[in-house]
């Protein structure tokens, strides 16, 4: 009994309501806090809000920065980077977890523009932007110079006494744009890319006096030196003092450590530039005037050396009519040895006639013929009496001319095989008997044999 009314005194929370009551204390225990940590796992989906961990040696917690305040933040979040952070506790009730929602972060150790301007720097050097081969050398005296800077202060005034100190009624155009605060750097890049536009500027000075980092903020934005550095004119960056370095200083074609410096690298002095010609002029001078004293003497040793034109052409008359008499001399000689030589080439030409040589070959043609027909006849008259006695040769032993003589051939029949013994046929045996006129078959009627009959 007393179970059952402790229990109904007890309240039984549900989760969500467990979760809401955490969400109360919490939210309201820490409306507004500074954090330390290491950070970690940042990311950034496409809403554009930062999400990452906040870690030291002992826990961890999750912390997001949203859009509207990390779009504000000077430098890069990256994993490992110590920072200081303000924001609110915040209970994630779906999940039940909770998380720090920051308004505002700067890095542990270094100053935000200064981690700003490393990282900057590291980037824009990674790209090339600073790299020797793209710049530009000055020109050596420019017919106009634009300023970008300031027109009110000290910058602007140092530049053009410098420069009127140094080259009186000098070219200058100044455009004014703000040199710090918001808004800026806009300013000074469209200053220079307004300057390009128009391309009447032979070199182009960008300029500020001294001061904090943050004053030199506008010379350390991306947007400035990247106008900088797509410049078609020479760029020469005179920010700040001496030890003051920016990136503009890095991107720019020259860097002048103040802008009274920089008037001084862009102009020569013009009495310098006078006196140079001066002495130029006089030192081209006295090389003409040695130059032509000395072609004088060449004239004059020349002169003393050369030949009357009267005796020079009759020389070449005397030359001519030698040369023409020796000419004729050696045709004459020539043509006397071409003709001798044509002689004896008739001479041999007339013993090798093709009329005499067919002449002769003709004779000698008859001559071969009549030899040639007596040897043929002598050849066939012995072939001939060598054939007539071969055919009676032949004659003698023909078998015509033995059965002419009164001999026969006999042959057994039915199979006409030549009778040459009585053995070979039979009383009444029929057989053939060849003539030298003719043939007879006959019957045997009897056999002898060596005087003895019927065998």
């Amino acid at each position: 009994m007393e179970k059952n009314a402790t229990a109904a005194r007890q309240r039984i929370f549900t989760v969500t309501e467990l979760t809401q009551e955490i969400k109360d204390v919490l939210e309201e225990a820490y409306p507004f806090l500074w954090i330390r940590g290491e950070v970690s796992n940042v990311h950034m989906p496409v809403s554009g809000h930062l999400y990452f961990t906040l870690k030291d040696p002992g826990a961890q917690i999750k912390a997001v920065m949203f859009r509207a305040q990390n779009r504000h933040l000077k430098f890069q979040l990256e994993d490992g980077m110590a920072v200081i952070a303000m924001g609110r506790v915040n209970v994630y009730e779906p999940k039940g977890t909770y998380q720090v929602i920051l308004e505002y972060m700067e890095p542990e150790g270094m100053g935000t523009l200064q981690l700003a301007f490393e990282q900057l720097k590291s980037k824009l050097a990674a790209e090339g932007l600073f790299h020797e081969k793209h710049k530009r050398p000055l020109p050596f005296l420019p017919q106009k110079i634009a300023v970008v800077t300031s027109p009110t202060g000290a910058v602007i005034r140092d530049i053009l006494s410098v420069l009127g100190r140094r080259f009186l009624n000098l070219a200058v155009e100044i455009t004014p744009v703000k040199v710090q605060g918001e808004g800026a750097a806009e300013e000074i890049a469209s200053a220079v890319e307004m300057l390009n536009g128009r391309a009447d500027a032979d070199v182009l000075v960008v300029a500020r006096g001294g001061g904090s980092l943050e004053d030199l903020q506008a010379f350390n934005s991306e947007v400035v030196a990247r106008a900088i550095f797509s410049s078609h004119i020479p760029v020469v960056s005179a920010v700040g003092h001496e030890t003051d370095f920016t990136i503009a200083d890095f991107v720019a074609d020259m860097r002048a450590p103040t802008p009274s410096a920089a008037a001084e690298l862009i102009v020569p002095v013009k009495e310098e530039l006078v006196g140079y010609i001066a002495a130029a002029r006089a030192a081209l001078k006295s090389a003409l005037m040695q130059r032509l004293r000395l072609l004088r003497q060449q004239t004059a040793q020349v002169s003393q050396r050369l030949i009357h034109p009267a005796r020079r052409l009759a020389d070449y008359r005397l030359s001519l009519d030698d040369r023409e008499n020796r000419l004729w001399t050696g045709l004459t000689r020539a043509l006397t040895d071409k003709r001798r030589h044509l002689d004896a080439t008739a001479e041999r030409l007339s013993h090798s006639s093709p009329k005499i040589m067919a002449h002769e070959y003709n004779i000698l043609l008859k001559h071969n013929t009549q030899t040639l027909t007596t040897h043929m006849q002598f050849c066939l008259e012995l072939r001939r009496g060598k054939l007539h006695a071969a055919v009676g040769s032949l004659h003698a032993l023909s078998p015509l001319a033995i059965l002419n003589r009164g001999y026969s051939v006999t042959r057994a029949l039915p199979g006409y095989g030549l009778v040459k013994s009585v053995e070979q046929v039979h009383v009444g045996q029929q057989v053939e008997v060849t003539l030298s006129r003719g043939a007879m078959v006959c019957r045997i009627e009897r056999k002898t044999k060596n005087g003895q009959a019927n065998i």
